[in-house]
């Protein structure tokens, strides 16, 4: 450790311990804590990000870190923690904290307001709460802002570096060129896939005890994390050694299954951090795309796959009796993959899943960019449902109030999601090159799948971006096509379609 690094490796733990004790809140704010807890709570919450903000945006911060710039003996690992540091100094430094922990204090109070307007159906109740946070957010992102850079390209970084509205227009562009003709072509078809049998009466015992063993079968590690209930199904973590997930529990079998499939794979990127990257700035996922790659991955194709179920089926059959016993695995696999537009985004099928991350672009950038009001939100939202999924929600608690992404201010999150899916598919061929891949999800050999990741994606934390990681390992920068591929392939098979893949 070099003696300007070993100066400044102080100010970096208390900072990491703020975020720790900030994310423990967090938590516990959606899994047990009571509901009337939630005033209380914010007002601390608002104190430690205070506490967080002078830990890192300090004098004697900022003169280390010019040290440590200029430093030519710093370890990788070192180098990139002041890089990571630097960039938090950017964001910070702008930012007067007394507004910094106004808006910690305002997210707090807005996903409560948030929650009260879905359980209302009344988004007139969360709109001013929604434009005072988007205010905010504009503003922040107004004082970071470089000359002629926009204020959702600032938004955009913070969560995937390397991607901007005009990379991002080419990518949605492709989504709507290829995916929405597909889906048409899905709804046309005249095969029926039936999945009645996946919507019961199942018990939360019965979810619960089928959801740890298939998070334990991908490979979640119960030493090492816990499994909650939240009305959101989310990961969080505070180092390698302890990480969280959370599902949820309805009449829709699935729905529960796959969530679990989806947290844990977020989870084992986060297990795979190296013991030296993790509690640091750099001991996270190299960004939110690259962890939705790999939620997404497990979850769909992995865990959408006939192969994955070959040795667990009859286990899930002895779950279920009642529904499964006399359901064969070709039928539930088809099932579990059948499209049809829905309305919520957690829900979609993967075909249309890119849709509803599509819309949710669209309207963030007319509401940073553009014109779009807060009061005209839910009627863009049900236009846009209608204009690429044929469906127009009757009621805001699926439409407009669904997500709590924005009662948090995560603005420039949601392409993220369908980065995720695109990364994903173009691992996949570069993996089925170099391993039998269905063969070892035939045997149950999952640990050679997640060795692998781990080896070329989890391991580095932030020590990569996502491109460099996509190009290390496939050899290819990003390239949509695959995920193109990826669902023609799926859905021409599944529904019997005449058109050939291009």
């Amino acid at each position: 450790m070099s003696r300007s690094f070993d100066a400044l490796k102080p100010y970096l733990d208390r900072a990491m311990a703020m975020q720790s004790a900030l994310v423990l809140f967090e938590w516990d704010d959606a899994t047990l804590a009571p509901k009337q807890a939630g005033e209380l709570t914010g007002n601390v919450i608002s104190i430690l990000s205070g506490e967080y903000f002078q830990a890192v945006n300090n004098d004697e911060v900022k003169r280390l870190v010019k040290e440590c710039r200029k430093d030519d003996t710093l370890t990788q690992v070192e180098a990139a923690q002041v890089r990571e540091l630097s960039e938090e100094l950017d964001k910070l430094d702008c930012i007067p904290k007394e507004e910094y922990q106004a808006f910690a204090r305002l997210t707090s109070e807005a996903v409560r307001v948030w929650t009260e307007a879905k359980e209302q159906d009344d988004f007139g109740l969360f709109a001013p709460t929604l434009e005072k946070v988007i205010q905010y957010k504009k503003k922040f992102a107004g004082y970071r802002a470089e000359d002629g850079q926009k204020k959702y390209d600032v938004m955009l970084h913070d969560y995937e570096p390397g991607f901007n509205m005009e990379l991002l227009d080419q990518f949605f562009e492709t989504v709507k060129q290829e995916i929405v003709p597909l889906l048409r072509a899905v709804q046309n078809s005249k095969v029926l896939v039936r999945d009645d049998f996946l919507t019961g009466e199942f018990t939360d015992e019965q979810q619960e005890r089928i959801g740890r063993f298939l998070a334990e079968y991908v490979g979640f590690d119960f030493s090492k994390g816990v499994m909650a209930v939240s009305a959101h199904p989310f990961t969080t973590n505070l180092h390698n050694k302890d990480v969280r997930i959370t599902t949820h529990y309805n009449e829709r079998l699935d729905s529960s299954l796959f969530s679990i499939i989806h947290e844990s794979g977020h989870a084992l990127y986060e297990f795979g951090i190296r013991d030296d990257l993790t509690q640091t700035l750099v001991g996270q996922g190299a960004s939110t795309g690259m962890h939705e790659s790999q939620s997404r991955f497990f979850e769909n194709i992995i865990g959408r796959n006939k192969s994955f179920w070959l040795p667990i089926y009859e286990k899930l059959q002895e779950a279920f009796p009642e529904a499964l016993t006399d359901i064969g695995l070709d039928l539930f696999v088809n099932a579990i993959n059948k499209a049809a537009p829905g309305f919520i985004r957690t829900e979609a099928d993967e075909l249309t899943y890119s849709l509803h991350v599509l819309i949710r672009y669209e309207l963030e950038k007319q509401l940073i960019e553009g014109d779009l009001s807060v009061e005209e939100l839910p009627k863009a939202w049900a236009d846009k449902y209608e204009e690429y999924l044929g469906i127009r929600p009757k009621h805001q608690r699926e439409g407009v109030l669904q997500d709590i992404h924005w009662s948090q201010g995560s603005f420039g999150y949601f392409p993220s999601y369908a980065l995720g899916s695109a990364f994903g598919a173009q691992l996949y061929y570069h993996m089925k090159k170099e391993m039998d891949f269905e063969g070892l999800l035939e045997e149950g050999k999952l640990d050679v799948i997640r060795e692998y990741l781990r080896e070329h994606i989890h391991q580095y934390g932030k020590l990569k971006d996502s491109r460099t990681i996509l190009k290390d390992t496939t050899g290819e920068d990003f390239n949509p096509d695959y995920y193109v591929r990826y669902l023609k392939e799926k859905y021409q098979k599944l529904y019997h379609l005449e058109k050939e893949m291009e």
